[in-house]
């Protein structure tokens, strides 16, 4: 009797002492399980006669009764405190603004987003999109463009150029993306629509210019284009690019080596209030150059121009972006300034598009 006293004792203080669920199912185990202190003595009633069988069975089992309550008693004890715990650790304090998503937080560079705007409004006039390296051969920058070596016309493009390779060749910073419409005269049958959007690179920076700036050209090849088209396809272009009801454009001459006739291209714009408008006012804005493709780029292609002719024209993806959305410096948009993008940058779901409009 004096043993099981000490052992109910000794259970007992094990139990209180129990820390979590873990120690207390331990102590379950040592007392109560196939080899636990109680089982054992349970085990051994069968070797006693019947009196002093039912004198220590009904004593070992007291002592049971009370192991058993006081591990129930315990762990009820513990899930409490267990569960309190955890409504601490994962407290949420509803007074707070939720966080917002990913899609939410990220923007859309504007770049990207007038990129995908351009995409749309030549998409639909039936275009499609060339790409090509940023790495170019002097040939295809210059030379198939109608700029031989040593023409003043090469200075305005004097750029970056690569060490010479074993063949004494000097790869260069494409200046323009011209050479994309090279390769693909080079590579594929008119009729040919083409619009070429990419990086180019030019040794210049200030407010306006950046050594790397983005360019779209658009090229067409075929055997009846001629200015009126080309001036019909600007003049749609402005209208959905800028979301006006109409434009009114004016064409002025200038050169090119790789267009004759060449022009400059002016839209009609008002500066009231010192915010540009367009699609009304009477001032002129230049935007962007054109021309019917020269017929030196299209015998350099392999076209004959007395069966084909075309126009093609370009401009700054970056300028134009400027224009629409009010940017008034070029240099932030390579800054990564992340409180600038959150600004005039665009959710990433707000696709452009002619139906459901541009900028919607």
């Amino acid at each position: 009797m004096n043993d099981l006293t000490s052992l109910e004792t000794t259970l007992l203080s094990d139990i209180a002492a129990a820390a979590d669920e873990a120690a207390l199912e331990a102590v379950r185990v040592s007392a109560l399980g196939k080899k636990g202190s109680i089982s054992e003595r349970l085990a051994t009633l069968g070797k006693m006669a019947p009196e002093e069988r039912r004198e220590a069975g009904a004593a070992i089992n007291v002592v049971k009764e009370h192991v058993t309550a006081a591990l129930a008693e315990r762990r009820t004890v513990l899930k409490a405190a267990a569960l309190e715990a955890r409504l601490v650790a994962e407290a949420v304090d509803v007074t707070l603004p939720v966080r917002e998503t990913g899609t939410e937080l990220g923007r859309i560079h504007p770049i990207s987003q007038v990129i995908d705007e351009i995409t749309a409004i030549f998409a639909d006039m039936g275009f499609a999109i060339a790409e090509g390296p940023d790495i170019e051969t002097d040939e295809y920058n210059f030379t198939l463009l109608n700029f031989p070596p040593g023409h003043p016309a090469r200075e305005m493009h004097d750029t970056f150029f690569l060490a010479p390779d074993e063949k004494g060749e000097r790869k260069v910073l494409r200046t323009h993306t011209s050479p994309v419409q090279i390769r693909t005269m080079l590579s594929q049958k008119p009729p040919i629509r083409i619009v070429v959007p990419g990086r180019t690179y030019r040794h210049d920076s200030d407010q306006t210019h950046t050594p790397m700036f983005h360019q779209v050209e658009g090229l067409v090849i075929d055997k009846v284009s001629h200015v009126g088209h080309m001036k019909w396809v600007l003049e749609e272009f402005c209208r959905a690019f800028f979301e006006v009801p109409s434009v009114k454009m004016r064409f002025r001459p200038s050169f090119f080596p790789f267009t004759e006739p060449s022009m400059e291209v002016d839209i009609q714009c008002s500066r009231k209030g010192g915010e540009i408008r367009f699609g009304e006012g009477d001032d002129w804005l230049e935007i962007l150059g054109c021309g019917m493709v020269h017929p030196n780029v299209l015998r350099n292609c392999g076209l004959d121009p007395d069966e084909y002719q075309g126009f093609a024209w370009g401009m700054g993806i970056d300028r134009i972006a400027m224009l629409k959305y009010g940017m008034p410096d070029l240099r932030p948009f390579f800054d990564a300034d992340v409180r600038w993008l959150s600004h005039f940058g665009f959710r990433p779901f707000d696709l452009p598009s002619l139906a459901g409009g541009l900028t919607a």
